[in-house]
């Protein structure tokens, strides 16, 4: 079954730093996507003080007093799924209502090497160099305008860590996607995961979406095998995102809200997901909360060593945004809700669930715009 050809069914505060590592970054990245004016689409290279280059893109809109909007994807994904060529898209959505996106490939986009070569990392590094960096170089070029972030996935989680560890004060307003200070993954989804590191670390480093790439005698063949059980589409990219979500078990998407022309481009919007980040990824989800990786290591003590008892240190409105079939992180958003109301009564944190929707179609479903960026803009525009 999954050898069928594809188709488709329905400046922050100073706080002292790690020493400086050096981490291979000769690749340039892979171009973005978009339908846009090339000339109003600035690549700006970010190289982050502990040597890893990064992609920071700012698309110019010729108005100088608007709020702008620093836009986080998840890990493995890209700033690639926030300008989809093929449907209205959330770049659409933010420069029409008058705002100027700035979209950030952290060390986990799938337009950079990082997942497959290079230095290892772990989410410590995201919340402590890339999003603070890029903030601070935006603050850099727009002065005292208002900054927002729309942060998705692991993109949301690290913010997390940055803004509790008070790396990022002053941000206007945050729109967390997905999953904020308190991730909670199906149980079958934490076991697998577990397992799977185990089983797996010795022999592969990473998960890869493409079986055109590995081919049909690679060592991954068995990781396909697996996602194609069950499974109602042809497409093995589809069934190891939809159907297995990199062999966890879990579903990415529902399936019906992708456009055909999304569909056949899921190769490209998401790439190989890195086995040597599962021990972070599982103290995280065992603690039932976003915790530093590095306890020991003298470099991340800017970092709090539990972002949910530092939750106090938000100084920015949240809006905690899901999809109620989220199929990854379950109901994290309603749970973090919840937590957050009763110990930290002060903060300005709400709620909302798309219904409906899963995990990544929040931003890739042809819907997108009708269902949920309405939410997002609402919430900007509170406090633009």
């Amino acid at each position: 079954m999954i050898f069928r050809t594809t188709s488709f069914r329905t400046t922050p505060a100073r706080t002292t730093r790690p020493a400086l590592r050096k981490v291979r970054s000769t690749a340039a990245l892979r171009p973005l996507r978009h339908r846009l004016d090339p000339a109003a689409v600035e690549e700006i290279p970010l190289r982050t003080s502990d040597g890893v280059l990064l992609g920071l893109t700012r698309v110019g809109t010729g108005h100088s007093d608007r709020p702008a909007v620093l836009v986080l994807h998840g890990h493995t994904a890209s700033a690639d799924m926030f300008l989809l060529p093929e449907t209205r898209n959330l770049v659409d959505v933010l420069l029409d209502e008058g705002y100027e996106p700035w979209l950030l490939d952290w060390r986990g986009s799938c337009r950079l090497p990082y997942n497959e070569t290079g230095r290892r990392y772990t989410y410590d590094d995201v919340a402590l160099y890339d999003i603070p960096e890029a903030v601070c170089r935006i603050r850099q070029r727009i002065g005292d305008r208002p900054l927002f972030v729309i942060a998705h996935c692991i993109g949301s989680l690290s913010l997390s860590l940055s803004l509790t560890a008070g790396l990022v004060p002053g941000l206007a307003g945050v729109v967390s996607q997905g999953v904020f200070l308190t991730p909670k993954l199906a149980g079958r989804t934490s076991l697998r995961i577990s397992v799977m590191g185990e089983l797996l670390k010795s022999r592969i480093d990473y998960i890869p979406v493409d079986f055109r790439k590995v081919g049909l005698w690679s060592k991954y063949t068995p990781l396909f095998a697996l996602a194609s059980r069950g499974a109602s589409c042809p497409d093995p990219t589809c069934q190891i995102l939809h159907n297995s979500a990199w062999g966890s078990g879990a579903s990415l998407f529902v399936h019906e809200n992708l456009s055909e022309a999304t569909h056949e481009r899921l190769a490209e919007l998401l790439g190989p997901a890195p086995l040597w980040i599962l021990p972070h990824l599982r103290r995280i989800e065992l603690a039932r909360s976003v915790v530093r990786w590095h306890d020991t290591d003298h470099r991340y003590r800017a970092l709090p060593p539990n972002a949910l008892d530092a939750a106090g240190r938000i100084d920015t409105p949240v809006l905690l945004l899901a999809g109620s079939e989220n199929g990854l992180w379950q109901d994290s958003q309603k749970l973090c809700h919840e937590v957050l109301a009763h110990r930290q009564p002060q903060l300005d944190v709400r709620y909302t669930e798309i219904p409906g929707y899963g995990h990544l179609d929040t931003f890739l479903g042809r819907g997108a715009a009708l269902d949920v960026y309405g939410h997002i803009l609402d919430f900007l525009g509170e406090r633009r």
